[in-house]
């Protein structure tokens, strides 16, 4: 999107807000699809907890993406959306069999992650077909908030501990119609993400009633001009031929899974703020936003880099600033970096702020959280609206009269 763009909406919207292009979005899901060509079939399911919004889960729809959900109001959310419920993987962890069972009743497909629970569903229910989550331990990249593939992880089902899963499917005649795995975000090299596929091919090979193999995700995207990303071309030539001999071995082709929700809607989203003032101490000059970490955490949370440009001076000089918030604790976005002149007023846009920006966005300092708009076809849509004081009170029960 142009500077012009992204300046009208953040007028007509005002700011703080989160844009999101779907021509981006588009072009990225056409991206993975074409590199795995080759595969004869190949489900996408988009990763809900990145970005929720409804407006996005059906555009996802209608790209042609099934869903990855984690929480059964996700899986509502999906349904609502349009999704058929055999369009939509449940993938949660550390839930309760409940929960499982509710997914279950809804129709989505079930993946399981612990031991525990797949004896308890599998005995209740060996009619109702599982996908079984593996932990290859394997770390393929990112750093120990955002790999969930290695030994410590909470996450999965150990390969070391395969025969209890058959064990437990003997046991209670459960089919296993999927298996899957999750090695983390920000995969760097491919040839590790192979290896841990090969992890996950011989464990296949033990099921004899499979539909999919699910690869999960964690494809990097470029944060910055020069970046490095991962390779899709290269991981569809690759992993497309060996999975192709796999069915060839297994005896029937299988669906190849993906769950990406970073690299589908990363570099598709940009989050707007104003600046509510530049203050120079003696060592720094702060340009202190309209937003903080209630708005968007991850460079916080992750140590996340997210390219910052001076919509309103677009040409101005270079001078090195400190982005920070507005909450009673350290926020900073950005520590001593090259941005053109800023001004009070000035709109700052934040790019890769598509997935888990808006979807980690809280109430914290009671502050509201900020407005959605989607760029569709050059036009800007509004798809949720800035939050005001009655939201905050909304669930507050007032027992004042008590005191």
């Amino acid at each position: 999107m142009k500077a012009k763009e992204l300046l009208a909406i953040a007028s007509e919207f005002g700011a703080p807000v989160y844009v999101y292009d779907s021509a981006k979005i588009q072009k990225q899901y056409e991206r993975l699809t074409k590199a795995f060509d080759k595969v004869e079939s190949l489900k996408v399911n988009y990763a809900t907890k990145a970005l929720s919004n409804l407006s996005i889960l059906r555009f996802m729809k209608h790209l042609g993406c099934g869903l990855d959900t984690v929480s059964i109001q996700e899986v509502r959310l999906g349904l609502d959306a349009g999704f058929q419920a055999d369009e939509i993987i449940f993938t949660p962890n550390g839930v309760s069999l409940e929960e499982l069972e509710e997914a279950a009743t809804l129709g989505v497909q079930i993946n399981i992650d612990n031991l525990s629970i797949l004896e308890q569903f599998g005995s209740k229910h060996p009619n109702i077909p599982v996908c079984i989550r593996i932990n290859p331990h394997v770390m393929a990249g990112g750093n120990s908030k955002i790999s969930v593939g290695h030994i410590d992880s909470k996450f999965g089902i150990s390969i070391h501990q395969l025969p209890h899963i058959l064990r437990i499917a003997k046991l209670t005649n459960i089919k296993i119609n999927g298996i899957h795995m999750h090695t983390g975000s920000d995969i760097l090299d491919i040839d590790v993400f192979l290896y841990a596929s090969e992890i996950l091919f011989d464990a296949a090979k033990q099921f004899k009633d499979l539909e999919f193999i699910d690869f999960g995700s964690g494809f990097k995207v470029p944060y910055k001009e020069g970046d490095i990303q991962t390779n899709i071309e290269e991981l569809g030539k690759k992993l497309g031929k060996r999975f192709n001999e796999f069915c060839e071995e297994y005896g029937k082709s299988l669906t190849l899974a993906f769950e990406p929700g970073k690299y589908l809607v990363s570099e598709a989203g940009n989050f707007l703020a104003a600046v509510n003032v530049v203050k120079q101490t003696t060592s720094t000059v702060f340009a202190g936003i309209d937003s903080g970490f209630n708005h968007l955490i991850r460079p916080m949370f992750y140590g996340s880099y997210h390219d910052i440009k001076n919509l309103s001076n677009p040409g101005g000089k270079e001078r090195f600033y400190s982005v920070v918030g507005y909450i009673c604790e350290t926020d900073t976005f950005a520590n001593n970096r090259r941005i053109t002149e800023i001004s009070e007023g000035d709109v700052l846009c934040f790019s890769n702020a598509g997935a888990y920006c808006f979807a980690m966005t809280s109430n914290y300092n009671s502050r509201y959280r900020p407005a959605e708009v989607l760029w569709h076809k050059g036009q800007a849509h509004l798809i949720r609206k800035r939050e005001t004081y009655e939201d905050l009170k909304q669930n507050q029960v007032d027992i004042g009269s008590t005191f």
